[in-house]
């Protein structure tokens, strides 16, 4: 049986640009950029010019969108690209300073990578966006977009909070890229279905809420990603003609390799979901057993300081970076190609088992995975494309296309959950996060309370707008998640309370609105420059609260 391979990417930061360069502001950006972004752009060119079909499922999420567009992210990458040539100049004497010798031989390595990426980012005059939404208008890649700035969709307080970060999304996306996204990558993959919505004991306004399907129809996508165990859980049935159903929860195979429809819409288009394939995943994605362990492949955490250079291999998973031995590039080539071709065998052996029904091996990632923390990742996928494009028994597509020629043929009902441990909402509502809820929550209550009251108040617009970006910013999962891993709890602790504090000023202004405003107005144009992204705001905060904006 011929089956589809869509792989699907998902770029995400939160905003970082203005707040700080090193290790959490712009440098952040800027190393993502190097890493990832600016090696897939390369390789989409190599594979293009090769005339090798690369079909990726390509999310960008606006927020990211936005800091790429952004002038400042030109001057700090050029800034960035300066330090890491310095770095390479300094580095041949600092290794015979330390007795490093044997690291030598890795300087013209890495010097020649750089030189490659700064000609790359050259060659597309400083702009990723445009080079990207090229292969999109030429139909060599499919881009997505996500909700505006990666809100954790189904612990939010205030439907309308939900409704703005997925039309501010879509709208975006369709900004920068030329057109409107049919797939939304939901952030965290995060589900809730129509139920009760409580949280927290103490969380407001408990009471049954729409599912995540509903609100992505309200914005006008087609499809998004879940984990597979939510489908494992769900409950399905199968569809005659579109129109009526037959429930057979115990006869219908609830198999990750086919995409499903969401609930029944009263009106407009079904919204489709496209399944996480594990077995598959896993093998790309896990350090433990999976191909980013490989010896041969450089190590991500040993680092050299000063400079940052990355010399050393994984030598083993369970070395302590002391016993890591040299990286041999050649070494880390010939791992790579051997694992494509193993790849590629693993999919076809997924293809000749599928069962009737079985449509598509879904493989979702994040992109930073590929170039940031696996070095080799991107040629990896370079040379998967390669090796499928003579393989007659996996077809690679992007998602929207198979969607296209394959229409599921069966309902789903799922459960809440998503893609991180546990696969749950730990990750992001735990007890050393309770407190961002609680705080967040009551300012959802306030912003939208005051929006039909303001919206209308033609020297209120600009601190209703900015209010809404701060609001955006302090719902990213971003904070919650950082939080939770305790890499940088302090940095993520104090963007959350910046933004809240911002938010809460404006909105404590608005709340006197009779009185004069022009101080509220000075600080809203103050946060403006630091937190500006999104323009024109004021359109998708009337549509997400239903009330008619001013003229």
């Amino acid at each position: 049986m011929t089956l589809r391979f869509i792989l699907a990417l998902h770029s995400h930061l939160p905003w970082v640009l203005h707040h700080g360069r090193w290790p959490h502001g712009s440098d952040w950006l800027c190393e993502a950029a190097l890493d990832s972004y600016l090696p897939l752009v390369e390789m989409l060119e190599q594979l293009d010019a090769d005339a090798i079909p690369a079909p990726i499922t390509l999310g960008i999420t606006p927020v990211l969108a936005a800091q790429f567009a952004h002038p400042s992210f030109n001057a700090e990458l050029e800034a960035y690209f300066a330090h890491r040539f310095r770095t390479l100049d300094d580095a041949p004497a600092s290794l015979r300073q330390t007795g490093d010798e044997d690291l030598l031989p890795l300087v013209p390595f890495w010097r020649q990578h750089l030189d490659r990426l700064h000609a790359t980012w050259r060659r597309i005059d400083g702009d990723l966006i445009n080079a990207l939404r090229r292969h999109a208008h030429a139909g060599r890649i499919e881009l997505i977009a996500s909700a505006a700035t990666h809100g954790f969709l189904p612990l939010l307080a205030r439907d309308e909070s939900i409704r703005l970060q997925l039309l501010v999304g879509r709208a975006e996306h369709a900004r920068h890229f030329g057109e409107l996204p049919h797939g939304c990558w939901v952030p965290e993959c995060a589900y809730r279905p129509r139920g009760k919505w409580q949280p927290l004991p103490d969380a407001p306004h408990p009471r049954v809420r729409r599912g995540i399907e509903d609100f992505l129809q309200h914005a006008g996508f087609r499809w998004f990603f879940v984990d597979s165990h939510l489908a494992e859980a769900g409950e399905t049935w199968e569809m005659y003609g579109g129109k009526k159903t037959t429930r057979r929860p115990s006869r219908v195979s609830r198999s990750p390799y086919r995409a499903y429809q969401v609930g029944s819409p009263a009106r407009g288009r079904p919204v489709r979901v496209l399944v996480r394939d594990p077995k598959a995943t896993e093998q790309v994605w896990s350090r433990h057993g999976g191909y980013p362990g490989d010896g041969r492949y450089l190590e991500f955490h040993k680092i050299r300081y000063p400079g940052g250079l990355k010399l050393w291999s994984v030598t083993s998973t369970v070395s302590d970076l002391g016993s890591k031995h040299v990286y041999v590039p050649g070494a880390a080539r010939e791992a790579l190609i051997g694992h494509a071709q193993h790849f590629r065998t693993l999919l076809d052996s997924i293809a000749s088992g599928a069962e009737t029904g079985d449509r598509a091996i879904v493989a979702p990632f994040d992109t930073e995975l590929f170039g940031h923390w696996w070095f080799e990742g991107v040629d990896f996928i370079s040379e998967l494309y390669r090796v499928l494009a003579t393989d007659s028994t996996v077809q690679p597509s992007t998602a929207g296309h198979f969607l296209a020629e394959e229409p599921p043929a069966t309902m789903i009902r799922m459960g809440s959950g998503s893609w991180g441990a546990n696969g749950d909402f730990s990750k992001w509502l735990n007890p050393e996060t309770e407190w961002t809820w609680r705080r967040l929550w009551p300012l959802e209550d306030r912003f939208w309370d005051l929006v039909p009251r303001v919206i209308n108040h033609v020297e209120a617009l600009p601190i209703l707008e900015q209010a809404a970006r701060e609001l955006l910013l302090l719902q990213s999962s971003d904070w919650q998640f950082i939080i939770s891993t305790g890499a940088a709890g302090d940095y993520a602790t104090e963007r959350f309370i910046g933004h809240a504090e911002a938010l809460d000023g404006l909105l404590t202004a608005l709340e006197h609105e009779k009185g004069d405003l022009s101080h509220a107005r000075a600080m809203a144009a103050s946060l403006e420059r630091i937190d500006g992204l999104f323009p024109d705001l004021i359109g998708a905060i009337a549509a997400a609260s239903d009330v008619t904006a001013i003229a």
